[in-house]
């Protein structure tokens, strides 16, 4: 069974910047970069974390990851799923399938 969504950790200090915020920042980069046709195969979902060092978490499918990195974030990837968590809600981009 393929690993489709990697896990992405953010501590306090990241959440508290907005710019990392896939919701509030990807589509802009998208539409900077000419790549709005990204946005049907994009597929994230978030959830609160537990600490401060994992305030958020979301996670995110690989071309979701592979955005996420061109716009010059590093991620602290924690994990793999084969889907996102059950508590997790839609953040930006399509629903998970099969």
């Amino acid at each position: 069974m393929a690993l489709n969504y990697s896990v992405v950790a953010q501590s306090v200090d990241e959440v508290r910047d907005t710019g990392n915020s896939p919701s509030v920042s990807m589509w802009e980069f998208l539409q900077a970069t000419g790549q709005e046709d990204l946005l049907r195969t994009i597929s994230i979902y978030g959830e609160s974390g537990k600490t401060r060092e994992q305030a958020r978490t979301y996670y995110m499918n690989g071309e979701a990851l592979r955005v996420w990195r061109a716009m010059g974030k590093a991620p602290t990837i924690v994990g793999e799923m084969h889907r996102p968590a059950k508590t997790a809600a839609m953040v930006f981009g399509v629903p998970y399938s099969q």
